[in-house]
């Protein structure tokens, strides 16, 4: 376990023993020159991302949750909006690493060894303890960002371009209200040095104010009229004032977010889509979120999020592995309603050619695995049970798609 930022139990377990990884916590080395740094897999994203600021780096992919451990970023699933079409996962960036194999060995896989490389990203602790890695770095590059605010059915309509071109794409979709807004990101050499402030209160805004003050109107506000119009209306506030008008410029560094509290994190589940058929699948989704609130009187609060992720097969269990993506992270602040509703988030994914991440997604039936993974899940198998006969690195929860 690293900061135990998965909403699923893949990193937890009711018996045997959980090792915490938080204390190994050394950066070894940053090379310049080489483009490369080595870390412990205690190390948190953020506090790696400054020290390679300080000397002029920064990781070579975007990402989110700063204050995941870099091991549990590697070992599942942690992407973002990256600018390229050769960017998908954080683990893509992993050149070599160490572990602790479930026999008590000492496994060191690196250059030469990418097929194996492969299976150990993304391999969600089945595989070893992974306690050392070393990753890709750049030289920081300095990108604009556009914000755009759009009606659903111009997000349609400009979605299959965009994801054919080399940009960075996020965005924030508020459903009940047919609003989309559009965070585009391109490199450009000219851009001067950015501060982190304004990026800090994006994140703030958007990470911590809105869902507090949302938690505080669930409480007070009975009526669920009233209540959700001012949601939404806070909601559009927030992207109309401060995200799409604070910040222009930045780059990976300056615009991650500081660590966020996990004991009081959202409810949210994550899948992924198909890009090429994102135009009729995001119509769906609104339509989805309207039945759901018409039928059971629950409704997400937080606007959903979504970002590209390039095709990747880095790792072999990546969600991207067969084709460019599109994430979904539907988040509430509420839990009255909202497991009910994240199996309903699950059938709808499914029927519309949705991919899990098993840390990142809730409510994912068994035989889901098989269906997106194919060949890949019964090679991933054979290989586990060679390393790990004696089953020592596999949790209930993980079993029940693994086993």
């Amino acid at each position: 376990m690293g900061a135990a930022s998965a909403v699923t139990d893949c990193n937890r377990s009711s018996v045997g023993t959980v090792v915490d990884m938080t204390s190994f916590d050394r950066i070894i080395s940053i090379q310049k020159i080489g483009g490369q740094v080595t870390v412990q897999a205690g190390v948190s994203l953020l506090r790696l991302s400054r020290a390679l600021e300080a000397c002029g780096l920064e990781l070579d992919g975007s990402h989110g949750l700063m204050n995941r451990t870099v091991g549990g970023a590697v070992a599942g699933t942690c992407g973002g909006p990256a600018i390229g079409i050769d960017h998908g996962l954080f683990a893509a960036q992993v050149i070599s690493m160490k572990l602790v194999s479930p026999t008590g060995g000492l496994l060191n896989i690196g250059s030469g060894q990418d097929s194996l490389l492969n299976v150990f990203r993304l391999s969600y602790g089945m595989l070893g303890i992974i306690y050392e890695l070393t990753l890709r770095t750049r030289t920081i590059r300095r990108f604009t960002a556009t914000h755009r605010r759009c009606s659903l059915k111009q997000f349609t309509n400009a979605i299959d371009s965009l994801v054919r071109t080399e940009i960075g794409i996020q965005f924030s979709l508020l459903p009940f209200a047919d609003i989309v807004y559009l965070d585009l990101r391109r490199f450009s050499t000219g851009t001067p040095t950015s501060s982190r402030l304004p990026w800090k209160i994006k994140h703030w805004s958007e990470n911590s104010m809105l869902p507090s003050v949302f938690k505080m109107l669930n409480r007070l506000i009975p009526v669920t009229g009233i209540r959700y119009r001012l949601i939404d209306g806070l909601g559009k506030l927030t992207q109309r004032f401060v995200s799409t008008r604070l910040v222009s410029t930045g780059s990976v560094a300056t615009t991650q977010p500081c660590s966020i509290d996990t004991s009081k994190a959202l409810l949210s589940s994550t899948w992924f889509f198909p890009a090429a058929d994102f135009s009729i699948v995001v119509q769906a989704y609104k339509e989805f979120c309207l039945r759901v609130w018409h039928d059971s009187d629950f409704r997400c609060d937080m606007p959903t999020v979504g970002y590209y992720l390039s095709r990747d097969q880095s790792a072999l269990l990546s969600p991207s592995f067969d084709e460019s993506m599109i994430a979904l992270c539907s988040t509430s602040t509420q839990s009255k309603g909202w497991d009910n509703f994240a199996i309903d988030f699950g059938e709808f994914a499914r029927h519309w050619g949705g991919t899990a991440a098993f840390d990142q997604t809730r409510e994912i039936e068994r035989v889901h695995a098989g269906e997106i993974l194919g060949d890949r899940l019964e090679l991933f198998r054979r290989v586990r049970r060679q390393i790990d006969p004696e089953q020592r690195m596999m949790n209930p929860y993980l079993s029940q798609y693994f086993l």
